[in-house]
């Protein structure tokens, strides 16, 4: 049975305490949930500045700088300009590793998730790139706008077989999961619903990689769905499907699961004041995810360590907190192996996450892979080895590093005792060697697959 957890409490915001203070456990639990782990000047910044003033910017004031854009602008033209979708998985890694714009960057990858698209089957970098890019300009903003954008993204409509949608033959697969995946959830809708809102999109094609409204496609009759009936357009079909009661809810409940826990699922009573949020702020996400991060349940037992590290957030969490540089192409073919190419979700439900990515392969893979990424000629620390990056952050003993893993990278404190072991399997001097291989150690433990 599943503890009680009052809504009132749970949405109110954190406030730090003499017994219950800000302090570095909380900084890095907010960097790993609100971005991809943080660097050393990141976590003694945001405790000088506070709380409030942290999710200020990592909310509202951490926009990319317009170097930058313009550098990701070029790399991205260069990687198009190669025609391989998978060249774009390194170019978002980069972006992942480097943006300053932590937190959207985080939700672009959500949106991702959500709005699942693979490059399997659309085979074409340009418009690939061209969602990612809309997902990027409206992870936190308005999800009307997104639902629209997604609903006439070119890659989408070829991924769900919509580009070829005519009045006498109208195709249901994106009008299922419009519903099902996308706003509604699973029990909003029926299949009546579905068949009519898919006539709704009959004539939406896909030429020279652009949407194009066919007229003579198009059926210009009544259809009936969710409740109404009209002889609906396909932008007005998902205005009403997104004014549907249910939509605020789902995206609240996945929201929460995002950010702040796998299990349990968030029940009505608890989500209800998340998705009124939604509903009287017209469906702009920012002010419901600032509520999240700011909140009481985000900062108690109830998130911390309540969610498994996709392999993404853990590699690119570990990248960012040591300054590490490598080959990003091996990089994206070895998070595959794992379980998670960026630009290639498994299938349309995007990646399950929690518990799915934790089997006897997945850990055993997860491990290689930061053994791999910690050994490889090709990886830097802040364009140097690992014993003069540590240095520079004033750790030169074993247990100084250990300490200082714990805290950039570990969700929950180690035990004296697990320390106490780590450290005397590890009894060489400092070193490279040495160090890396206590970093390895700590990421074959269950407590290093926690966010």
């Amino acid at each position: 049975m599943k503890p009680y957890v009052d809504p009132q409490w749970a949405w109110a915001e954190f406030k730090p305490t003499e017994s219950d203070p800000w302090n570095e456990h909380k900084v890095a639990h907010l960097f790993r949930r609100a971005g991809f782990g943080l660097t050393g000047t990141e976590l003694s910044n945001s405790i000088d500045a506070g709380l409030s003033e942290t999710v200020q910017s990592l909310v509202h004031e951490s926009g990319e700088p317009e170097e930058f854009q313009r550098d990701m602008q070029a790399m991205t033209r260069s990687l198009v300009a190669s025609s391989d979708p998978a060249n774009l998985s390194s170019g978002w890694l980069y972006r992942m590793l480097k943006s300053t714009d932590q937190l959207r960057e985080k939700l672009t990858l959500f949106w991702h998730g959500h709005f699942a698209t693979s490059a399997e089957k659309v085979a074409d970098a340009f418009m690939m790139q061209q969602q990612n890019s809309m997902l990027r300009q409206h992870s936190l903003g308005n999800f009307h706008d997104l639902a629209q954008g997604i609903s006439k993204d070119p890659a989408m409509l070829l991924y769900l077989d919509s580009a070829t949608n005519r009045k006498t033959h109208p195709n249901e697969n994106f009008a299922r999961e419009l519903m099902e995946l996308f706003c509604l959830g699973e029990g909003n809708y029926t299949e009546t619903d579905i068949r009519e809102l898919s006539r709704c999109f009959t004539g939406w094609e896909v030429r020279n990689r652009a949407y194009r409204f066919n007229r003579y496609q198009h059926d210009f009759n009544e259809k009936s769905f969710l409740g109404a009936s009209k002889a609906f357009s396909g932008e007005e079909a998902v205005t009403h499907v997104v004014a549907q009661k249910s939509a605020p809810k789902f995206i609240a409940r996945k929201l929460v699961q995002y950010l702040v826990m796998d299990e349990p699922l968030a029940d009505d009573e608890l989500i209800d004041p998340l998705a009124n949020q939604l509903e009287e702020d017209d469906f702009e996400v920012l002010g419901t995810i600032k509520r999240i991060l700011l909140s009481n349940l985000f900062f108690s037992e109830h998130s911390y360590a309540r969610k498994i590290k996709s392999p993404v957030e853990m590699v690119i969490g570990l990248m960012r907190s040591l300054d590490m540089n490598t080959k990003l192409p091996d990089l994206h073919r070895t998070l595959g192996e794992v379980g998670q190419a960026v630009f290639y979700p498994p299938n349309v439900k995007g990646w399950e996450g929690g518990r799915i990515w934790i089997n006897s392969s997945t850990l055993l893979g997860r491990s290689n892979l930061i053994h791999s990424l910690l050994t490889t000629p090709n990886t830097t620390f802040g364009g140097e080895d690992i014993s003069g990056l540590l240095a520079s952050r004033e750790v030169h003993t074993m247990q100084q590093a250990l300490d200082h893993f714990e805290t950039l990278l570990l969700a929950v404190p180690l035990g004296s005792r697990v320390k106490q072991q780590i450290l005397s399997a590890q009894q060489t001097a400092p070193s490279d060697d040495s160090f890396s291989n206590l970093l390895h150690q700590l990421a074959t433990l269950p407590q290093f697959q926690l966010s």
